[in-house]
């Protein structure tokens, strides 16, 4: 499938907050951290990263929760769901959490980062996984696996 021709939507529980994405995603991650664990309620949070300019709000307004600092967590403000980050001095990317992607069953990790933190019986399947988050100068060469093992 061409990058071009790609549009998948992104809501909120309620539906209130509705996203866009107009490519593949660079990556796919899960993250084990405790700051993760608590914002979901879960074991992991899941992420899909894409190019900024390829991100865009259809409807609703999204709010700052969770992490108020250079690093912006957004949500609805209504049902409270987990939409996505924006990350700290990298305002060329979001975050966006993959369980709120139309067909999110299609965003499996491929990258888990600090299972330091992880609980003992969670398991994403991912294909690489790191301690703690993978240093910046690393992600080149992970996004370029993930690229070719998705054809």
């Amino acid at each position: 499938m061409n990058g071009a021709s790609i549009k998948v939507k992104g809501y909120c529980r309620c539906g209130r907050v509705e996203f866009e994405v107009r490519t593949k995603p660079l990556i796919t991650m899960a993250c084990h951290c405790t700051g993760c664990q608590r914002m979901t309620s879960s074991a992991f949070s899941l992420s899909s990263l894409f190019p900024s300019a390829a991100f865009s709000i259809k409807s609703g307004d999204p709010v700052i929760g969770g992490l108020h600092g250079s690093t912006r967590h957004f949500f609805c403000g209504y049902c409270m769901s987990w939409l996505f980050t924006r990350p700290e001095s990298m305002d060329e990317f979001v975050n966006v959490r993959s369980t709120m992607l139309e067909d999110s069953r299609s965003y499996r990790p491929f990258i888990e980062t600090c299972t330091d933190e992880k609980l003992e019986w969670a398991f994403t399947g991912a294909e690489h996984s790191f301690g703690k988050f993978p240093p910046m100068d690393e992600f080149p060469e992970l996004i370029r696996k993930f690229s070719e093992s998705r054809g």
